[in-house]
């Protein structure tokens, strides 16, 4: 008998808000699927579709970008720029062939673990009922 699928996330989270917020998760003890490998960086404005790209072109199943929430950004204006920076790279998803539900961009404040938690809840039942992703990649 085979193990089920369980889906491989890479989490691209802003260091000021949403890793806190994976952080305050852990302290509370908030319990969310293992599935979810978390890379810190600055700022979600700072994450390059290009780290999204390779994330699936290395195995991933699904991506998950978090940052602050729009008004509360460290940099002021990073995660507005993410979001317009995103929503482009949605529909080069589309273009393709990828389902845009295997990515998700996100906003959670520090406080906010319990949120962080069905988040990654969230997408990683999405992603088990879509299943592997299969890239030819040459």
């Amino acid at each position: 008998m085979s193990e089920p699928f369980e889906p491989k996330i890479v989490g691209l989270l802003c260091s000021w808000c949403a890793y806190a917020g994976a952080d305050t998760a852990g302290v509370s003890r908030v319990q969310y699927p293992p599935n979810l490998r978390i890379v810190r960086v600055m700022c979600s404005g700072r994450v390059d579709p290009l780290f999204v790209a390779r994330a699936f072109e290395h195995g991933a199943d699904g991506v998950l970008v978090a940052g602050c929430h729009p008004g509360d950004c460290h940099y002021l204006s990073g995660n507005n720029y993410a979001e317009e920076r995103f929503a482009k790279f949605a529909q080069l998803l589309d273009f393709f062939g990828l389902d845009q539900r295997r990515f998700k961009l996100a906003w959670v404040s520090g406080s906010e673990g319990a949120r962080f938690a069905a988040i990654v809840a969230e997408m990683t039942e999405e992603l088990r009922a879509l299943g592997p992703l299969e890239l030819k990649v040459q």
